[in-house]
Formats: C-alpha cells, sequence, structure tokens
C-alpha cells in the first residue's frame, strides 16, 4: 500500500459552450443528456495545489484563503478518493485552490476548479494519467470540467447506456480560427441556484425539457461544423439558440429558474444593436447572469467599449481561445 506523500500544482481556465450541455442522464455516473461543444478561456484561470499528508486525519479543502463549504469538501474528497482508489493510496490531502475570476456566479468556475484537481490530485498521487483519463475523473465530479482539461475547442458527446467513463476530446486548437471572447460581468456574488441543483429541478420539472434534450443534438452538430469552418456569423447564430433554448428550458420550469439579471438583457439588446450596425457580435449565456460576446479581434475594442456601456454592467473581462491545465512547478494558489 502506497502511503507517500506527494505534491502538484495544476492550473485550468474555464470554459464556456457554445452548443449547450444542460441535463443528465437517468443512469447514473454523471452523465451529460447531450452532446457540448465549448471553447477554453485564457485570461481566466484557477490554480490548484494537492498536497497528500500523512499527518492528516482527513481531507481538507481551502478556496480563496478560506475553508471551503461542507458539500464543496464532500465534492472534493469523492474526486480524491477515485484517485487514492486507482494509486492504491491512503493517505488524506490538503487542497488549496484559488480563483482569479467570480466563483460559481455562471463563469465555470467548477470547470476549471474540478479540471484543475483531477490534473494535480493524479499528479500528487504519482499517476501518469493522460488528458482522456483526467478527462474523464473531472468529469464524474463536474461535467463541464471534462471540457477544461483541453485547450482550444472542446467537444463532449452525450451519455449513452452502460457508459462508466467519458472523457471530452479536442476539436480545434486555440488558434484555429481568431476569436475573443468578451465577458460581460452584471452581478457580483454567487448565484442563488447552482448549475447541479438547477438542471435538475429543470429536468423534474420543465415541460420544455424533453424539446431541449432532442434538439440539442442537431445545434451541437451545427456548431462543431461551424468550428471547423472557422465561420463565426454561423457559429455565432448556433450558439445563441442553444444558450436561449437552454434558458427557456430552464425558465419554464415550476418554478421557473431566471438566473438573468435585468443587465443581461441590456447587453442581449445591445448585441443586437451592434449587429444590426454591422458590427460582428453575437452573445451566449451560461447558468448564470454574466453575458459572453463572440466577436473578432478587430472589432475587440469596439465591441467592449459599448458594452461597458450599458446600465447594470459592472464590468467586462476580455478572454481568447486558451490552452489546457497544465501542471506548474512550486506554484502557491
Amino acid at each position: 500500500m502506497n502511503t507517500a506523500p506527494g505534491r502538484a500544482t495544476a492550473v485550468a481556465h474555464p470554459n464556456i459552450a457554445l452548443s449547450k450541455y444542460w441535463g443528465k442522464r437517468d443512469f447514473g455516473h454523471n452523465l451529460p443528456a447531450v452532446p457540448s461543444l465549448s471553447v477554453t478561456l485564457a485570461g481566466m484561470a484557477t490554480t490548484t495545489t494537492v498536497v497528500f499528508d500523512p499527518a492528516l486525519a482527513t481531507d481538507a479543502f481551502t478556496l480563496g484563503g478560506q475553508p471551503a463549504k461542507e458539500g464543496d469538501l464532500r465534492r472534493v474528497t469523492s474526486l480524491l478518493d477515485r484517485v487514492r482508489a486507482a494509486a492504491s493510496l491512503t493517505t488524506r490531502a490538503n487542497v488549496l485552490s484559488s480563483n482569479d475570476f467570480p466563483t460559481a456566479a455562471g463563469l465555470a468556475s467548477s470547470a476549471s476548479a474540478f479540471a484543475a484537481l483531477a490534473l494535480a490530485a493524479t499528479s500528487a498521487a504519482g499517476l501518469a494519467w493522460d488528458g482522456a483519463q483526467c478527462s474523464d475523473l473531472a468529469r464524474k465530479s463536474s461535467v463541464s470540467a471534462a471540457r477544461s482539461v483541453f485547450g482550444g475547442f472542446v467537444e463532449l458527446r452525450d451519455g449513452h447506456p452502460g457508459d462508466e467513463d467519458l472523457a471530452a476530446a479536442s476539436v480545434a486548437p486555440a488558434d484555429h480560427f481568431p476569436l475573443r471572447v468578451l465577458v460581460a460581468v452584471t452581478r457580483e456574488g454567487p448565484k442563488s441556484t447552482l448549475s447541479t441543483e438547477g438542471m435538475l429541478h429543470t429536468q423534474r420539472t420543465s415541460p420544455f425539457y424533453p424539446p431541449w434534450v432532442e434538439t440539442a443534438p442537431a445545434l451541437f452538430a451545427r456548431v462543431r461544423a461551424a468550428v471547423l469552418a472557422g465561420d463565426l456569423p454561423t457559429l455565432g447564430v448556433a450558439a445563441e439558440e442553444s444558450a436561449l433554448r437552454m434558458h427557456a428550458a430552464a425558465i419554464a420550469a415550476c418554478p421557473g429558474l431566471i438566473y438573468w439579471a435585468g443587465a443581461t438583457v441590456e447587453v442581449i439588446e445591445e448585441v443586437k444593436r451592434l449587429r444590426a450596425a454591422g458590427l460582428p457580435a453575437w452573445f451566449t449565456i451560461d447558468a448564470g447572469p454574466h453575458v459572453k460576446v463572440l466577436t473578432t479581434p478587430e472589432r475587440e475594442d469596439d465591441v467592449a467599449l459599448a458594452l461597458a456601456a450599458v446600465p447594470g454592467v459592472k464590468r467586462t473581462i476580455r478572454t481568447r481561445p486558451g490552452g489546457p491545465a497544465i501542471l506548474v512547478p512550486e506554484a502557491t494558489p
């Protein structure tokens, strides 16, 4: 039995789904009900250090310098238990993690968090796992985290009966075509309903959930084809459709889930005005109030200036397609 302590630090980036994932299969193993395709974002990152320490009686998890909530610790311990089983390790671990962007606010912090944790934990445990194995490990804790293990444009198919392992896969590298993603932050602080709870509630109570599951694969195919073709206008139109259909299903739940703030709608309207004026701008929204706007490098400044002027926008974050989760030497979160 291996009881030697180990240490590793990993950095991972959040991703935004251009074709959305919303809902899980009923047959377990944390499998998505629909396929999704995302872009991993440079400009925002989670840094996580895992230290296996024989002196610890239980796992410890610190997020942003504060002890994590009990539910978050349970999710971290669940991933660590899978790593310990694979490595024949009994040692408990201390996990130190920090985000340089808002946590639990609809900016995919769980995606980057569990991608970084999967990579750091397996390395600290002495497991030489490849990207697919780390992606599957991360997915078992957070479906979207499977995609943040990889850089650029990444796909994750829907779960099939009999699946236990399911990893994301690269579709195209970060530099496949010129793209900028501007995040209009419309509310500070965490959202009231987390994504896991929200999608389960949608699945159980929304009359629009079955049509969502039925139509999402075709939207995914359109998004994938547009990414491969480097066709931003076609990609933007399909991404908007995917986002609005996902939110329509959530809003139609009982009671309805409205993740948007008032400024969310104002930003959507501003994006439409920009496009009508000839600027390349298309929106997408994950389970939160913030709006992500797709544009080109040439018009990034113009679009960013317009978004910053929308009433209710707190600030904007400039991002672009980024790289995969990586191990870093002796970093401190």
